[in-house]
């Protein structure tokens, strides 16, 4: 029984309908053979959504449930080959590390370098704080910045209190977190697939500049003098 009025009233279809008193929200629910169900109790005027009320249950049950029995996992977020990735790129990984973190798994993001890159770690380490500092709202780090090899990387945990306080605000807004976990996961995966293969696209071209450099005429400007004196003493 909702006591409040007025209240912020959510349509069917998510769509905000404004400040309307109670019984009138009551009468527009009853009219489309629905209920009307407070969503967000703690603001003021309460947030409340026009739906079918035992779907809802259902729907909510079936979430948590698969959540039980799914449990957190570690997800791994790759930003590319190297530190020249598009800005666009990186905010499609926040996105997707969001989503992860809304569903309750941890996640490690990584940053690669490459060849000369590593003179410049640093700025790898600043893209990682500032991924760190855009999911604050629903994420905290448990493993800061780590190099390790050619890579760092950080792990961020979902902070309860603050998804709470996340899907509060989207269900205020009249939207809802993504579930689609499946699609996302294998968005992700064919994601960091087309960045191994193109690693080992790399590689092989550098193992062939490298061979072909190898092969090449003899640079006499190159020479050491005191070397090729000693070559000469010992008959070389």
């Amino acid at each position: 029984m909702i006591r409040l009025s007025p209240i912020r009233l959510i349509g069917e279809d998510g769509e905000q309908l404004g400040v309307v008193e109670t019984p009138d929200a009551m009468r527009m629910a009853q009219q489309a053979g629905l209920d009307l169900v407070e969503v967000v109790a703690d603001s003021r005027p309460p947030v409340c959504k026009i739906m079918d009320y035992g779907k809802y249950k259902y729907e909510l049950s079936k979430r948590e449930s698969k959540s039980k029995s799914s449990g957190a996992e570690m997800k791994e977020i790759r930003l590319g080959r190297s530190i020249k990735i598009d800005p666009h790129d990186v905010q499609i990984r926040v996105d997707q590390s969001r989503r992860f973190l809304l569903a309750g798994h941890k996640v490690s993001i990584t940053q690669r370098f490459r060849g000369r890159e590593m003179m410049h770690k640093q700025l790898g380490e600043e893209r990682l704080f500032q991924i760190c500092q855009d999911l604050s709202d629903v994420a905290k780090i448990e493993m800061a910045p780590r190099a390790a090899g050619r890579s760092i990387t950080v792990v961020l945990g979902p902070d309860k209190a603050k998804i709470e306080s996340y899907k509060a605000k989207l269900a205020q807004e009249g939207k809802e977190a993504e579930e689609d976990l499946a699609k996302l996961e294998a968005e992700v995966a064919a994601q960091n697939a087309a960045i191994d293969a193109k690693e080992d696209s790399e590689d092989k071209d550098d193992d062939a500049k490298s061979k072909k450099k190898s092969k090449g005429p003899k640079d006499d400007r190159a020479s050491n003098p005191v070397d090729d004196e000693i070559a000469d003493l010992l008959g070389g």
